[in-house]
């Protein structure tokens, strides 16, 4: 797959491109400068020296926002991965045995943590960061092998679990130089598919909600809670298609506001949850002790941590795409080592392992609000609600029903960017076609057969239990098989060709669903 460079200018864009209107103004004058045209001879030096001087204009990625529109634009995404940073704390806290207060505990930490993470990737230092609108926070692939690890040892548990994240990170941390190189074997045929399971894979998740996330709650799946996911769906959407311009942009945040303020007299939401929050409450390090050191754990924890480079890459690739600058090499090793890093650090805090959050990759695809910088202030967001839990309550006022409405349109949407990146895979050549098929279907099996693989080992079901990672690997595994291995002459260049061609130019318009 063709590699742009991360920081590619908008002055290195071929002359072929400038308008070609200059005829239309005063004599001696030219469209771009408005400058005396040189002289005939003169012009390919002059031209030269154009292409070198750069671009006041930054790329989207790199645009700084007004500050209101900064912190409106980065709420909403922090609204959209709140309810996925705390879900994990709040199922592994009760497995291990913690109390209710430790409990919330973890999941203020893990808020925190997942601002840390956020800020490395965003903004970045040295080769650490993808420097994207990139959101980190607390895997889900890590929730059953960290419940099997600290089952009933309380605060022991964790602490087990902690130094397995510790050790994990850092490994990944090392291999990182040598996972990224994979990014050539990312074709349009591979990462159309990975995008298209990522949203498929996520909508579950925005049913779960719509029903009201608890399936052992009377109301699960009642007509009131599915009825109020459907009501915010038609609120966002009605938003996005009357309003314009920055309020467009944050039709989904304006959604969940009116959505949560119709569930209020319906009795689904209530201030319960601020009257008990503390006012300020900082994640003391090492809160549940000191880390402890178990090589099944750490085994199992290093099995995690390579399920959550591959979806971090396969993640980036499909931000890249959206924001119009194409991950290659040193962006993806960069954002793995703001995952392994974050990671690392978390456990610190009393925080699990961080990764890429792919629902807010539907968001800025919604949005189109491409700026790292917005995404940073939801970093920076999420780091003032980790240490003031009043504040992130009021986010928890925002009923799983309303959340599922809204998840719908963005998970939904980055499935769809997905289908409209392999629309640019040549399915009609060699087998891509064939490479679809299988790799959907195998990642599919997690989602219409959950209890497919109930008789496989509990390590593998950390690999097999994720869509995203088993369609990834297939896709990668046959590519190779069918346009790589075996391929000599003209076969080989067709088969890569078919594989590659029609991959989006840098510069052309990024993936969006309107």
């Amino acid at each position: 797959m063709a590699a742009t460079p991360r920081f590619q200018d908008d002055a290195a864009d071929p002359p072929a491109q400038q308008p070609s209107s200059d005829a239309d103004l005063p004599a001696g004058r030219t469209q771009s400068t408005g400058e005396k045209q040189p002289a005939p001879e003169k012009a390919p030096e002059t031209q030269s020296a154009a292409t070198e001087q750069p671009t006041a204009d930054k790329h989207p990625v790199d645009e700084k926002l007004p500050p209101a529109k900064m912190f409106t634009s980065g709420l909403q995404h922090v609204a959209a991965m709140y309810a996925g940073v705390v879900a994990p704390p709040m199922i592994v806290g009760p497995a291990v045995g913690l109390s209710a207060k430790d409990t919330a505990f973890l999941m203020g930490a893990s808020l925190f943590t997942a601002g840390i993470a956020t800020l490395l990737q965003t903004l970045g230092f040295w080769k650490v960061g993808a420097r994207l609108p990139f959101v980190n926070g607390v895997s889900f692939a890590g929730v059953t092998p960290m419940i099997a690890i600290g089952k009933d040892r309380g605060a022991d548990g964790i602490a087990v679990i902690f130094g397995a994240i510790i050790v994990a990170s850092v490994l990944g941390f090392v291999l990182t130089p040598y996972f990224s190189k994979l990014v050539r074997f990312f074709p349009p045929v591979v990462t159309g598919t990975v995008i298209t399971l990522i949203g498929v894979s996520l909508l579950p998740v925005a049913f779960n909600w719509s029903q009201g996330g608890n399936p052992t709650a009377t109301d699960y799946g009642s007509m009131k809670n599915i009825g109020m996911a459907a009501l915010t769906l038609v609120i966002v959407l009605a938003l996005r298609k009357f309003l314009r311009g920055f309020l467009q942009q944050i039709a989904i945040l304006l959604g969940l506001v009116v959505g949560t303020a119709i569930a209020v007299p319906m009795g689904m939401t209530g201030l319960d949850a601020i009257k008990d929050a503390d006012v300020v409450g900082f994640p003391t390090p090492f809160h549940f002790g000191a880390p402890q050191f178990e090589i099944a754990a750490i085994v199992s924890m290093c099995i995690v941590m390579l399920v959550c480079m591959t979806e971090s890459t396969a993640d980036m690739l499909a931000l890249g795409k959206i924001v119009d600058r194409p991950a290659d090499e040193r962006t993806i090793e960069g954002g793995l080592r703001a995952d392994t890093l974050g990671s690392a650090v978390s456990p610190l805090f009393n925080g699990f392992m961080c990764s890429a959050f792919a629902q807010n990759i539907g968001l800025v695809a919604m949005t189109k609000v491409r700026s790292r910088f917005v995404v940073a202030a939801g970093g920076g967001i999420l780091i003032l609600l980790g240490l003031c839990p009043v504040a992130a309550s009021v986010i928890a006022l925002v009923p799983l029903p309303v959340l599922g409405g809204a998840g719908i349109v963005l998970f939904g949407s980055v499935a769809a960017s997905g289908i409209q990146t392999l629309a640019t895979a040549a399915l009609e050549k060699g087998e891509n076609a064939l490479i679809v098929a299988a790799a959907v279907g195998i990642g599919l099996i997690p989602i219409a057969a959950p209890e497919f693989y109930h008789a496989f080992p509990k390590d593998l079901l950390v690999v097999l239990d994720s869509g995203i990672s088993t369609g990834c690997i297939v896709a990668i595994a046959l590519n190779l098989a069918f346009n790589h291995l075996g391929r000599t002459g003209a076969s080989d260049a067709s088969s890569e060709q078919g594989s590659q061609e029609g991959a989006p130019a840098a510069g052309t318009e990024p993936v969006a669903v309107h």
